[in-house]
């Protein structure tokens, strides 16, 4: 019996690793792809600010040095009722450099949530010949080739929208201990093979760049579709996808930088709005934070427990703790290797257990604050 559970558990872990090594080699890289003729279409870059004072200024400066043609190129800071010096720093801004202009989004109307009315109204404001909208969160930082690779590749592959997954940039203890756990988990639990096909209604993005096909966004009434969205980036790609048009997740780590989160105090509320939306449902939430404390659980008491018994003498038990410690091994390896990955000490690879028990807390939070009504984000609270 202990050598039938060991065998299972080691199989588990290595269909769980193969699945998420797969995930990441189903993720396109952001190419180099030149563009016919040199052509340059009009783009607008969008950036909804909200109390982002110290990140603003990081991002303004990176956006204006982009080596996309300056007459082909705007830049738009909406202001969402910043509570610090986020409007300050983007007139500071536009001061200085002709690309920059800030917008104020009006007062949050009902039924509306914040970012979604930001982006809606950046996009109304939109200089007429810009054929491309840019969404970037202001906790993005660029490379100056970051619009010239994007548009070229989403022109040449003909896309509708391009969302580009940046590199994480994870300072504080628990940013380092529970990013990385949550792209695991999402590497696990998503299939991105089925996602990234046209045909399947799915979608997969990243919220902190987007580039849509102003055509694209207009056919489906862009954010005003999505007004009461928490995860706004995802439903409107699902909806240019259900339209027919291409929707394509790459991988931007070349070519971007982020930092979602300064310390708990950020995490903790910003991960709890999100998390219900990113797994599926508060079925699907509640299954997945059993379902990780249960793996992280096994992990390490099933291995103690067949090495406990193979001390007093238990030969069966010698023979099963052997893959059950391949198990745990692997998964340690996975993880050390992850964190090595995103730039990190290695040592957070092997607290691994610790970061998706706190997940789950995260996730049964998230859950409490849906069926309450009650999301909380930057001041604000949404039912």
């Amino acid at each position: 019996m202990d050598l039938a559970l060991s065998i299972a558990w080691l199989v588990c872990v290595a269909w769980l690793i193969a699945r998420a090594s797969r995930q990441q080699a189903l993720l396109p890289s952001l190419g180099s792809v030149q563009a016919p003729n040199n052509d340059y279409p009009g783009v607008c870059v969008i950036i909804p600010a909200r109390d982002e004072a110290c990140n603003l200024a990081a991002c303004l400066q990176d956006l204006d040095a982009q080596d996309y043609p300056r007459d082909r190129l705007a830049i738009l800071v909406v202001d969402d009722s910043s509570r610090d010096e986020s409007l300050a720093i983007a007139q500071s801004f536009a001061a200085r450099s002709p690309l920059i202009r800030p917008v104020s989004s009006p007062p949050l109307r009902p039924g509306w949530v914040g970012k979604p009315q930001a982006c809606w109204t950046g996009a109304q404001a939109a200089p007429a010949g810009a054929e491309w909208l840019c969404f970037i969160d202001a906790d993005v930082r660029a490379e100056p080739s970051l619009l010239t690779r994007a548009v070229r590749t989403a022109e040449y592959l003909e896309l509708d929208l391009l969302s580009l997954a940046p590199r994480q940039e994870l300072v504080s203890f628990p940013e380092r201990l529970l990013i990385p756990c949550g792209f695991y988990l999402l590497a696990f639990t998503q299939d991105l093979a089925t996602l990234q096909r046209p045909e399947s209604p799915g979608v997969t993005v990243s919220g902190q760049f987007m580039l849509v096909r102003r055509s694209a966004y207009r056919a489906v009434n862009g954010h005003a579709a999505v007004h009461s969205a928490i995860c706004e980036d995802a439903a409107l790609a699902g909806l240019i996808k259900q339209s027919g048009r291409q929707v394509l997740l790459a991988d931007g780590q070349t070519a971007l930088t982020a930092r979602m989160y300064r310390g708990w105090t950020d995490l903790w509320p910003g991960l709890s709005k999100n998390m219900v939306e990113m797994l599926g449902g508060p079925a699907a939430t509640v299954i997945t934070a059993a379902l990780v404390v249960l793996a992280s659980a096994i992990s390490i008491l099933l291995p103690a427990l067949l090495a406990e018994r193979c001390a007093d003498g238990t030969t069966s038990s010698c023979i099963a703790a052997l893959p059950a410690a391949a198990a745990t091994a692997a998964l340690v390896g996975l993880h050390v290797a992850g964190a090595v990955y995103l730039r990190i000490p290695f040592w957070y690879g092997l607290l691994f257990p610790l970061g998706y028990w706190l997940g789950a807390c995260l996730a049964i939070e998230s859950v409490r604050r849906h069926r309450k009504g009650r999301i909380v984000w930057k001041g604000r609270i949404y039912p």
